[in-house]
């Protein structure tokens, strides 16, 4: 039994026109992907995987009767994002109509994923005034002043 949703998907980065498909798993996402500079150069296909533990949030952008759909996607490290194409921090997936069905239930099952996960990781157990002991020390006040 396959245990991931493939979902084709369009984006941009500078003047490279990018093709590809992102796999959704409980384990995060794979992206496989080609890009094309100025629509004409191939540059190859990679393929970049995205674990669960670094991902920040990912978001399903419903479009206008299903076109100008999206999948974005937020990494915990910038340097991490780089090594995909990205726009504003983030990573845009721009998902044909045909695909709507499949994107969302995607994104569905990778937040319910993300959330088991952050559930499971133990709590910090830090006291509020182990937090904020640099912060609270008395301060030297100038004279003349309470």
């Amino acid at each position: 039994m396959q245990n991931f949703i493939a979902v084709p998907f369009k984006t941009e980065s500078g003047l490279s026109q990018i093709d590809g498909i992102a796999k959704f798993s409980p384990a995060g996402i794979v992206l496989e992907f080609e890009s094309k500079f100025l629509g004409l150069i191939k540059g190859g296909v990679k393929e970049n995987a995205i674990a669960l533990e670094k991902l920040l949030d990912v978001k399903f952008r419903k479009g206008l009767f299903k076109i100008g759909t999206k999948i974005e996607i937020r990494l915990r490290s910038f340097a991490e994002l780089a090594q995909f194409p990205n726009t504003d921090g983030k990573i845009v997936l721009k998902i044909k109509r045909d695909d709507f069905e499949a994107a969302r239930e995607a994104s569905e099952r990778l937040n319910r994923s993300l959330d088991e996960y952050r559930g499971s990781l133990a709590p910090a157990h830090i006291g509020v005034s182990e937090l904020f002991e640099e912060d609270t020390k008395e301060l030297d006040r100038p004279s003349g002043t309470m």
